[in-house]
């Protein structure tokens, strides 16, 4: 590419946008529950909706990547987004908005591993890690922004929101076909010596601990995040302002620690150690949040958790964009398959727990982390680090 840092803030403006509408939704959820009048366990069903057809499309989409380009993948991901956002916009009934999750599934499985091999062709290994953590900073900002739009937006009209992510998305893959030209890439259709090819890699052990973590995470994850809003409206009658106020200062917080902190650390204790630690500390956090009671001790606590949570993501990402050596877009399309699979579970048990009682899904969530932890202590870099 004749200019990267231009290449690299087009797509860094893709996520954004992308994760912008994705976050919108969370503050106007407890809106659209009562209008719907429906249980926090359909709420549930309705985030994993979203995740279902993302798992479903994201082994087709990593391999798409590889083999018709990462730009042809990013443009047609974001047209499928913005057609889902409006749909979710002009939804009345739950098999509407449902419809309209399921397609957001879709455009994410074309757009992360496309934006993720994207960087990995513009980056050499030292520069990697800080181009993912501005790419990881961008999706916290989308969702800083997003809960701020959906929070403030919905108070003129629960479903405007909506309708600007849809403008927005549009507007993105048209910049995108005109700006965006493919990068050069290694030659492809190599595999490493000694290693087996197609989906059986997933259980090589470079990968298959890193996909089992992306998943352990993924999992308990979704299980507090999905239904968080809902937590602090039942439990502390959060308005969908308040809710935009926590959720927007935490993601804050954690986008600011990923473009500050997140070079730095990796470079002194190696992405594996990142993830050890923020896991530990995520773990006893959640747990934390069933405990908290002043609106400055949640605020606080969200803070924290949602830093410790985005310097985990880019870790991961980064420890497999080295290791993928020319399969970027497989890893990228497996990383976004066993996030998917996580995202299907978490909220599902998350919500029928949310119904029996409102701290259970946190007991859940941080028993999961907790169990991630235990696998991070166990695992070792492999011999071979370097694509």
């Amino acid at each position: 590419m004749k200019n990267p840092k231009i290449t690299l803030a087009i797509l860094l403006t893709n996520l954004f946008i992308a994760f912008l509408g994705i976050g919108l939704v969370i503050p106007v959820l407890p809106t659209i529950m009562n209008e719907l009048n429906i249980s926090g366990k359909v709420v549930g069903y309705m985030v994993s909706a979203f995740a279902i057809t993302q798992l479903i499309s994201s082994p087709f989409a990593g391999r798409w990547v590889d083999k018709y380009g990462r730009k042809v993948m990013i443009v047609l991901g974001l047209f499928i987004f913005g057609f889902s956002e409006f749909l979710f916009g002009f939804g009345k009934t739950v098999e509407v908005l449902f419809l309209s999750r399921m397609l957001g599934g879709v455009s994410a499985a074309f757009i992360m591993p496309a934006v993720t091999a994207f960087i990995a062709d513009i980056t050499t290994n030292e520069t990697r890690p800080k181009a993912l953590g501005y790419m990881s900073a961008a999706i916290s900002t989308g969702f800083i922004i997003g809960p701020g739009f959906g929070g403030f937006l919905a108070e003129i009209d629960t479903r405007l929101p909506f309708y600007t992510a849809g403008l927005l998305g549009g507007l993105a893959a048209i910049l995108s076909l005109v700006l965006l030209k493919e990068p050069e890439r290694a030659v492809e259709g190599s595999t490493k010596p000694g290693q087996t090819s197609g989906l059986r890699r997933i259980f090589i052990p470079m990968y298959f601990i890193a996909f089992i973590l992306i998943f352990v995470l993924s999992f308990g994850l979704a299980a507090f995040e999905s239904l968080f809003s809902l937590f602090v409206d039942h439990k502390f009658g959060f308005t969908p302002k308040d809710i935009a106020i926590v959720i927007t200062g935490g993601a804050l917080v954690g986008a600011i620690a990923q473009i500050l902190l997140f070079d730095r650390l990796t470079k002194r204790l190696g992405e594996i150690n990142v993830i050890r630690y923020c896991l530990g500390i995520s773990t006893v956090l959640v747990l934390l949040m069933t405990y908290v009671s002043t609106y400055f001790i949640i605020l606080l606590t969200t803070f924290v958790l949602f830093t410790g949570f985005d310097l985990i993501r880019p870790a991961i990402t980064s420890y497999l964009s080295k290791i993928a050596g020319n399969e970027q877009g497989f890893v990228g399309g497996m990383n976004s398959t066993f996030t998917s699979i996580g995202n299907i579970f978490g909220p599902i048990v998350g919500g029928a727990l949310f119904d029996i009682n409102l701290n259970y899904p946190y007991y859940f969530a941080a028993i999961v982390l907790l169990i991630g932890t235990v696998i991070a202590l166990y695992w070792k870099k492999p011999e071979v680090a370097e694509g």
